[in-house]
This record gives C-alpha cells, sequence and structure tokens, in this order.
C-alpha cells in the first residue's frame, strides 16, 4: 500500500508559505581568539613502567621464573 502525498496540509491557517525576508548585513569579523593548548603531564603509576606502559619484571626471591611461588621446607 503506497502513502499518497497529503496537499491539503497547505490549506490549513498558519502553513502558507513563508515571506522571503530580507538578509541580515553581514558584520566584519574580529580575530578568532585561540585556544589554549592545555598542557600534558605524564602521570606516575604506583609500579615502574618500561616505554610501553607495561610495568617492569622485577625479580622476587619468594617467586620462580614463571611467577609460581617457592614453597619454603618447614
Amino acid at each position: 500500500m503506497r502513502d499518497k502525498k497529503d496537499n491539503a496540509t497547505l490549506d490549513l491557517p498558519g502553513f502558507s508559505p513563508a515571506e522571503p525576508l530580507e538578509p541580515e548585513p553581514k558584520r566584519p569579523l574580529g580575530p578568532r581568539p585561540r585556544r589554549a593548548t592545555l598542557q600534558q603531564v605524564q602521570l606516575e603509576l604506583l609500579e615502574p613502567t618500561d616505554t610501553t606502559g607495561l610495568p617492569l619484571w622485577t625479580r622476587d626471591d619468594k617467586l620462580d621464573l614463571t611467577g609460581l611461588p617457592i614453597w619454603a621446607p618447614d
């Protein structure tokens, strides 16, 4: 089923075509103010990191090379 254009809307009060307005004269634009660029700050993390942002690997006497705990003899 197709929709048909409703031309009766233009016959209603308040839907008359708008009268063309005279364009307002353009004011000369002044110089644009420069935006202040925000200074970026490197945040210090809790642990030291390498250049990729990953934490540095540190050797722990209680862990083996895989990161598993070393069980102390009783």
